[in-house]
C-alpha cells in the first residue's frame, strides 16, 4: 500500500480533495448561499508543472543522511495554509521554496544543522506542522543571505515520560496532535489542547505561536499547559525548570512562547496533563438577536461557571456550519469533567442564557467516557464543520471563491464599537476587491473581561488575482482593528503577515529587549529572519 500524502499545495491530506462532481456540487451550494455567479471549475496543479527556482545551495554532506532537496520535500515546506499561501500554491507558484529541507533525528543533529547555516550564511527556519497562516514558515533568507532551509522536526514525536504525579509530560516537539493525544491516552491521559490545525499542527508549533486550543475558557492558550521547556539556540541549550510557579524574574519560558523560531529550536517541553474527562454535557441555545447573544455570553465569561466550549456564532456563521437555518444567533455551551456529573453547572448556564432572551428546546446532550462520537445536534454540526473548514478552503478556491479568516480580542467595553468598524472596513474591501462578498463573525475563547471574534470573509476571486485581493481585504480588517486598540492576533502569531500592525502594537521598548535578547542568542541572525523583528 502506497503512504497517504499530505497535499503539496493546499491543506491537509491530497486524497481529501473532491472530484469534478463533488465540487460543481459545492460551487452550486455556495452560490446559492451567498449570491455568487458564474462559479467555474479549476484544475488543482501537478507536482511536475509548478513553478520552483534552482537551489542556491546544495545539500552539504554533514547533512546529508537527514536533509533533501528533492522537489516534493521543497514543495511541501514552501507555504503555510493561509488562503493566499494556497492561493499561490494552486497557481503552481512555488518561487519561495527552500533550498533544502532537514529533518534531524536528534537534537544532536538539530545543533549540526544551526552550526552549518551559521558558517555558511544560510537561514533557517522551524516548520513545525506547516499550518500558520500568517506567513511564519516560509524560508525567505533576504539580503545578506547564501541560501535557506526548513528545519522539519517530525521524526521527533514521543511522549518521552508522564509524571503520573504531578500529571505531567515530556514530550518531543515534533509530535502532532494525534500521535501525541494517543501516547497520553495509552496512560489514562489528555493533553486537551485542540486547535482547529490539530490533525498536522505539532508541539514545538504551539508553543512558538502561542496557539489557542480547545478551552473556550480558563486554559485558553498552550501558555497555560507549560510547565518548562528545551530549546536550541546557536549559543547553547536552555533548559527551564519544572516547578508550578514562580516569581523568580522574568520567565524564560514566557520569552520562548512566542517567539516564532527566531530564538531557537524548541524540542521538547513538560506539559500539564489531565485525566481524561468522563462527564459531558453540551447544549445549543438560540437567540433572536446577535446583542442579545453577545450579552449572555459575556455573562458566562464573569459567571466563574468555566465552561469548557462556549462559542457565539453570528446567523450568516450559523448558517455557513449548518448550525442553524432560521436566523438565529447560536451559542454552543459545553462542560467537560473527569471528576463529576455537570448538571449544576449547565443548568446555571441555561439560566443565564435563558435571561437574555437564548432558547434551548432540544435541552443538553450527555455523552459518557469513551464516547469519541461529537455527539449529536447542532453541537455536533459546528464540531463537524468547524475540522473541515480548511479542507473546503481548499475546494472554495478551485471553484473561484476566496474564503479566509482573521482573529482579534477587545475588552467587553469596546466590542460594540469594535465589531460595527471591522465588518464595516471588510465589507467595503470585499467589495472593491471582489465585487461583493459576505463577513461572519463567531467568538472562539471568551474571557471575564473580553471576548475573542474570529471573522470569516467570503468573496469570488480571479483566477491568478487571488493574492491581491486577499491582501485589500486583509489590509482593511487589519487597519480597522488596529485604529480601535485591538490586538492583531489572539491565537495566530505574527508571522510576516501582520509584522506592520504588531510593530505599531509592541511598546518600543520591547522591541529593543527582543532584539537584544536575538542578538545575545543568534548574533548571526539565521533563525527566521523577518518574524517579530528586522533581520
Amino acid at each position: 500500500m502506497s503512504e497517504r500524502r499530505r497535499s503539496f499545495w493546499g491543506w491537509g491530506w491530497a486524497d481529501r480533495f473532491p472530484d469534478d462532481a463533488a465540487r460543481r456540487m459545492v460551487a452550486e451550494q455556495v452560490g446559492g448561499l451567498f449570491g455568487l455567479k458564474d462559479l467555474a471549475l479549476q484544475p488543482p496543479p501537478s507536482l511536475d508543472r509548478i513553478r520552483m527556482p534552482e537551489p542556491r545551495v546544495a545539500v552539504p554532506a554533514a547533512l546529508a543522511s537527514f536533509a533533501s532537496a528533492e522537489r516534493l520535500e521543497r514543495a511541501s515546506h514552501t507555504y503555510g495554509k493561509a488562503f493566499v499561501d494556497i492561493a499561490r500554491g494552486f497557481r503552481g507558484d512555488f518561487s519561495a521554496a527552500p533550498d533544502f529541507v532537514a529533518r534531524p533525528r536528534s537534537e544532536a543533529e538539530i545543533v549540526a544543522v544551526l552550526e552549518w547555516c551559521e558558517r555558511s550564511r544560510a537561514a533557517v527556519t522551524p516548520f513545525g506542522g506547516g499550518t500558520s497562516v500568517v506567513g511564519g514558515v516560509e524560508a525567505v533568507p533576504g539580503r545578506g543571505f547564501a541560501g535557506a532551509m526548513s528545519l522539519d522536526l517530525g521524526r521527533l514525536s514521543r511522549v518521552v515520560e508522564v509524571d503520573d504525579v504531578s500529571r505531567a509530560a515530556r514530550i518531543q516537539a515534533g509530535a502532532p496532535g494525534p500521535a501525541l493525544e494517543a501516547q497520553l491516552a495509552e496512560r489514562g491521559f489528555t493533553l486537551r489542547h485542540f486547535p482547529q490545525s490539530f490533525e498536522f499542527s505539532t508541539l514545538g508549533g504551539w508553543i512558538a505561536t502561542r496557539a489557542g486550543g480547545h478551552f473556550a475558557t480558563l486554559y485558553t492558550h498552550i501558555d497555560d499547559l507549560v510547565e518548562s521547556t528545551r530549546t536550541i539556540t546557536p549559543r547553547g541549550v536552555m533548559e527551564t525548570r519544572r516547578v508550578p510557579a514562580s516569581g523568580a524574574g522574568p520567565s524564560p519560558d514566557r520569552l520562548v512562547l512566542g517567539s516564532e523560531g527566531i530564538l531557537g529550536v524548541v524540542t521538547e517541553a513538560w506539559l500539564r496533563i489531565q485525566a481524561r474527562p468522563k462527564w459531558r454535557l453540551t447544549a445549543s441555545v438560540r437567540f433572536a438577536s446577535f446583542e442579545a447573544a453577545v450579552g449572555a455570553v459575556r455573562e458566562l465569561a464573569q459567571s466563574g461557571l468555566h465552561p469548557a466550549n462556549c462559542r457565539l456564532l453570528d446567523a450568516q456563521e450559523a448558517l455557513l456550519h449548518r448550525v442553524a437555518t432560521d436566523g438565529s444567533t447560536v451559542v454552543v455551551v459545553g462542560f467537560e469533567s473527569a471528576d463529576h456529573p455537570l448538571e449544576p453547572w449547565m443548568d446555571r448556564a441555561l439560566a443565564i442564557a435563558s435571561a437574555h432572551g437564548g432558547q434551548c428546546p432540544d435541552g443538553p446532550v450527555s455523552r459518557g467516557e469513551g464516547d469519541t462520537s461529537g455527539g449529536s445536534g447542532a453541537a455536533a454540526s459546528w464540531r463537524s464543520a468547524f475540522m473541515d473548514a480548511p479542507y473546503l478552503q481548499n475546494t472554495l478556491l478551485s471553484v473561484g471563491v476566496m474564503a479566509d479568516t482573521f482573529e482579534t480580542a477587545c475588552t467587553w467595553s469596546r466590542f460594540g464599537e469594535l465589531h460595527g468598524a471591522v465588518t464595516a472596513a471588510v465589507r467595503e474591501a470585499l467589495e472593491r476587491a471582489c465585487g461583493g462578498g459576505v463577513v461572519t463573525c463567531r467568538f472562539t475563547h471568551v474571557y471575564p473581561d473580553g471576548p475573542a471574534p474570529y471573522y470569516t470573509f467570503i468573496g469570488p476571486c480571479r483566477p491568478g488575482g487571488e493574492p491581491e485581493q486577499w491582501a485589500e481585504v486583509k489590509r482593511a480588517a487589519s487597519e480597522a482593528l488596529s485604529a480601535r486598540g485591538a490586538t492583531i492576533t489572539h491565537h495566530h502569531a505574527v508571522g510576516r503577515v501582520h509584522r506592520p500592525w504588531y510593530d505599531r502594537e509592541r511598546p518600543a521598548p520591547f522591541a529593543d529587549m527582543l532584539r537584544a535578547a536575538k542578538r545575545a542568542v543568534d548574533p548571526a541572525g539565521i533563525l527566521n529572519p523577518g518574524v517579530l523583528i528586522d533581520p
